[in-house]
C-alpha cells in the first residue's frame, strides 16, 4: 500500500519524462533534416552556377606533328560552303593551344586535300606521310543542319560527327586508336523562327559547340557541372 502512495506521490516532471524526451528527439531531427535541406540546397544551387574539371579522353595527341582531316558528304559541303576551312582552322586552332600538340598549318592540310580529290581512297599512313603528320584527327562530319528538312521557317540545328585518332607512330598505322561519335545541338529548346535568331547566330553557336565537343576529347578542361551541350 506504500508502495501505490509511492508511486502516485511523484512528480509530475518524472512521469512525463518519457514524453518529453521523444518530444525533444523528435524536434532535433526535424531539425536535423532542415539543416541537411538547407545543405543540400546550397550544394545544389553551387552545382549550378560552378564548373567542373573534365580530364581528356585521349591526351596522347601531346608532342606529336597533328594533322587535322575534316570530311563530310556533298550535300553538306553544298548547304555549308566554307564549313570544312572554318572547322579544320577552329580545330587545329584549339589543338595547337591547349592539347600539346604540334600541328600542320591547316592552308597545307586543306591545300593538299582540295588538290588531290581522291585522298579518301588512301590508307591513312599513306596520307599522314603526305601531310608530314605523324598522327591525324580525323573528324567524318556526317550530319550538319540549322532547321528540319522542308522547314526553313524553324530552327532545330544538328551536328553530329565521329572524330578518330590514327597514329601512325603505334603499331597500327592505318587503324584508329581513338574513336568517338559526338553530337550536338542549338537551340536547345523548339519553336525558335528567324524571327527570334538569326541564321548567322545559330550556325555560330552549333558550329563553336561542334568544336568544342570534338576538342575537348584531347585536353583537360572546365565544363558546366550541369552541360547545355
Amino acid at each position: 500500500m506504500a508502495s501505490s502512495e509511492h508511486t502516485r506521490s511523484r512528480p509530475l516532471v518524472f512521469l512525463l519524462a518519457p514524453a518529453i524526451a521523444l518530444t525533444a528527439a523528435l524536434a532535433l531531427a526535424a531539425q536535423g533534416c532542415a539543416i541537411a535541406s538547407l545543405v543540400g540546397g546550397m550544394a545544389e544551387s553551387y552545382r549550378r552556377t560552378s564548373k567542373r574539371t573534365v580530364e581528356a579522353e585521349y591526351p596522347d595527341l601531346a608532342g606529336k606533328r597533328v594533322a587535322v582531316v575534316i570530311a563530310a558528304d556533298r550535300v553538306v559541303q553544298a548547304e555549308q560552303p566554307g564549313l570544312l576551312a572554318h572547322l579544320t582552322n577552329a580545330v587545329a586552332s584549339r589543338l595547337a593551344a591547349n592539347a600539346g600538340a604540334l600541328v600542320v598549318p591547316p592552308a597545307a592540310t586543306l591545300g593538299y586535300l582540295y588538290n588531290h580529290p581522291r585522298w579518301p581512297a588512301l590508307p591513312y599512313s599513306e596520307l599522314a606521310k603526305a601531310l608530314n603528320a605523324e598522327a591525324l584527327v580525323v573528324v567524318d562530319l556526317y550530319e550538319y543542319r540549322l532547321h528540319e528538312p522542308g522547314n526553313v521557317w524553324l530552327w532545330e540545328g544538328r551536328a553530329s560527327a565521329n572524330v578518330g585518332v590514327v597514329d601512325t607512330t603505334g603499331p597500327l598505322p592505318d587503324d584508329f586508336a581513338f574513336s568517338k561519335d559526338v553530337a550536338v545541338k542549338f537551340p536547345d529548346q523548339s519553336g525558335y523562327s528567324r524571327n527570334d535568331l538569326s541564321e548567322t547566330q545559330v550556325r555560330s553557336v552549333l558550329t563553336k559547340r561542334l568544336v568544342d565537343r570534338i576538342t575537348w576529347l584531347f585536353y583537360d578542361h572546365k565544363e558546366d557541372y550541369y552541360p547545355e551541350y
